[in-house]
């Protein structure tokens, strides 16, 4: 994909292609940009059915795209005015007249599986406080952000599945939050130089840690102390919503399975170099595929 100053030329409020696509260049489209863009495992594996891979891309799309215009515009103004165009042309899309290419894929997607529009909206909500809210007070602070900022993937997942029974909803909202925690806690230092500070400050004054240590890259004793604590809380959300791999539907199950893995290696490769995520970043290699496809497939939690 080009860069989001050049796609905003192209498909932006003021952009040069008035034409609507149709329906088959926009999920080429929103293939296309799932297919460039994933950062910890694919966005759809080979064991994920057919007639379910189309709807992941646009799903993927719309949250990529809402993504790039929070993080990628470097102006808290234009990213603000943008993200407010996008929840504008989300409301174009569920009144049946899309006309971007992202939503004119995602209307055939949520008129065909019936997902409401309030989930879309949450994750819109979590864009915009980002440009507002860059501190949190506490763990339940932080957990309130991410039950706009990352539940409402899973619920619009489990509307593709067939899925939303209360326990499912719950065991989904549950994955979704550590997926989202352990992604900060793999980010610390990266989020930093962003602005942004997920950790809570309750948690940086239970252990004695700073802004002077985060800004200085430097994993003190307080800090590894107050990452472990943090990573095993982050652990116990996975573990408890890898339960959701065995509700769903079982042509699906891999790809749950496969998810809430890849969060629990996560936590392992953070406890591996000693919680020090402010000299180096974690993440998960091609090289850990094998072993996770492995976990996904034999349905064992660690």
């Amino acid at each position: 994909m080009q860069s989001v100053q050049d796609e905003l030329k192209r498909w932006g409020p003021d952009r040069t292609i008035r034409e609507v696509p149709t329906l088959e260049q926009a999920q080429r489209y929103t293939k296309q940009l799932a297919r460039s863009h994933y950062e910890n495992f694919p966005v759809v594996s080979w064991r994920l059915p057919a007639n379910l891979r189309q709807p992941f891309y646009d799903i993927y799309a719309f949250c990529r795209w809402a993504d790039d215009l929070a993080d990628e515009l470097g102006s808290q103004k234009l990213s603000l005015q943008m993200l407010q165009w996008w929840r504008e042309e989300l409301t174009t899309c569920f009144a049946g007249n899309a006309s971007h290419p992202v939503y004119v894929a995602l209307q055939e997607t949520v008129n065909r599986f019936l997902i409401p529009a309030e989930p879309f909206h949450h994750l819109m909500t979590a864009f915009e406080r980002d440009q507002k809210q860059t501190r949190y007070e506490t763990f339940d602070d932080l957990t309130s952000y991410c039950s706009y900022s990352a539940n409402p993937v899973g619920r619009i997942l489990l509307h593709l599945f067939e899925t939303t029974d209360t326990e499912s909803l719950q065991l989904s909202d549950s994955l979704c939050t550590g997926l989202q925690l352990i992604n900060f806690w793999q980010d610390v230092a990266k989020d930093w130089d962003i602005g942004r500070v997920y950790l809570p400050r309750a948690s940086m004054q239970k252990f004695d840690v700073t802004d002077q240590i985060i800004q200085e890259k430097r994993s003190t004793p307080s800090f590894i102390c107050m990452m472990k604590a943090e990573v095993d809380r982050a652990e116990q959300y996975l573990k408890t919503g890898f339960e959701l791999g065995n509700r769903v539907p079982k042509k699906v199950r891999f790809d749950i399975r496969l998810f809430a893995s890849g969060g629990l290696c996560l936590c392992d490769k953070i406890r591996k170099i000693n919680y020090k995520v402010l000299e180096q970043r974690p993440k998960i290699k091609k090289t850990d595929l094998p072993k996770l496809i492995w976990k996904a497939w034999r349905s064992r939690i660690p």
